[in-house]
């Protein structure tokens, strides 16, 4: 059997960096070395790409010494032109020719990555990758604007209020003022940032500024937030296969007992205070919805491939949260963990979104 050339593409230039070398580990890890030859691509904090590690290994998440991809010297080239899949890779002055690429695993999450930017890069030279193209990348990763969307879809979002840096600099008791209106408590965050970078859960007025100060050290639009009394749950959606639908995976929950949420420590430190528990403890009707819910949220920013679809259920039904087009995909991250619960194992997993990216 022939093997597939893949790409793996990760590290980048936002502060999810590190996670997203802990998800090329695992992912380095499944991949069957029978059906795939990887070509393990990092990109330097400073945007540099380098022909990387393949050695899973060396992207293991420790909380004492988060992965990093160094710039070793050399020089990753992407294919010249749509007429070529041929990669390069230059080092010490000396091309050499990492062959023709099949599809590109881009597993980037935040800003430059994850955001249609390197997606863009792609479609420019005409290479097959995994997951949503530019305008879904872009919507998932911009939480003001994905909210436009899901409202317009009649999804249930969470009350909010858009402030941007300038606009806090010149008129700071519009965003007070904004912030009494929905109430405390509330979160602040960073509109374009994952991994719950720069997120603060405000309980008085006098925190607000410190908040967004650490909000807008991720991004210049920052949302501040209704907080939701519910349940946090959450799914996996799984792009459509020619003539097919988008398909949901049963639910995890995330059980918060001594945190004030899901934090980035909870999420990828194994902080205490954090459950998660996956198949979630629901109702077959509420269950049915709620993959309804996420199947039309996926489909109304036009996704692709896959995501992650977080929800709060509350007494009045559920609220949609988020949608990650990206999420964590270590083999202990909840996307994989719901897509394992409902019969579809990592690698198995890994598979279809190839062959996804590939139109098969």
């Amino acid at each position: 059997m022939t093997r597939r050339r893949v790409v793996l593409l990760f590290g980048g230039r936002s502060s999810e960096h590190s996670i997203s070398c802990a998800t090329a580990g695992g992912i380095l890890a499944a991949l069957d070395p029978e059906k795939y030859e990887v070509v393990p691509v990092g990109i330097t904090r400073a945007g540099a790409c380098v022909l990387a590690s393949g050695d899973p290994d060396d992207w293991r998440l420790d909380p004492e010494a988060l992965p990093e991809v160094l710039d070793n010297g050399t020089r990753v080239l992407w294919p010249e032109s749509a007429a070529t899949r041929e990669m390069k890779v230059v080092s010490d002055g000396k091309a050499a020719s990492l062959g023709d690429v099949d599809v590109v695993f881009p597993i980037l999450h935040g800003p430059f990555g994850e955001d249609g930017t390197i997606q863009g890069l792609l479609e420019l030279i005409d290479l097959p990758y995994v997951g949503s193209g530019v305008l879904a990348s872009a919507l998932g990763m911009d939480k003001d604007f994905a909210k436009v969307m899901f409202r317009a879809a009649g999804i249930p979002v969470a009350p909010s209020h858009t402030v941007t840096a300038s606009e806090w600099a010149d008129a700071p008791l519009a965003a007070q003022a904004a912030a009494e209106s929905l109430g405390y408590p509330l979160f602040v965050k960073p509109a374009r940032a994952g991994s719950s970078m720069g997120v603060s859960k405000v309980h008085v007025a006098a925190e607000l500024a410190a908040a967004l100060r650490r909000a807008f050290a991720e991004d210049q639009k920052v949302l501040l937030e209704a907080a939701i009394v519910g349940r946090e749950v959450e799914l996996g959606v799984l792009g459509a296969r020619p003539g097919e639908s988008p398909r949901a995976s049963v639910a995890g929950e995330i059980v918060i007992t001594g945190r004030e949420f899901y934090d980035f420590e909870g999420k990828y430190l194994d902080a205490p205070g954090i459950d998660l528990v996956c198949p979630a403890p629901l109702a077959d009707e509420e269950l049915r919805v709620m993959q309804d819910l996420a199947v039309r949220a996926f489909t109304a920013i036009g996704a692709a491939g896959l995501a992650r679809v977080d929800f709060f259920l509350t007494p009045d039904g559920f609220v949609l949260n988020e949608i990650n087009t990206m999420p964590g995909f270590t083999p202990i991250s909840m996307f994989p963990k719901c897509w394992q619960a409902s019969g579809l194992s990592y690698e198995a997993l890994l598979d279809a979104l190839i062959e996804l990216a590939l139109g098969l």
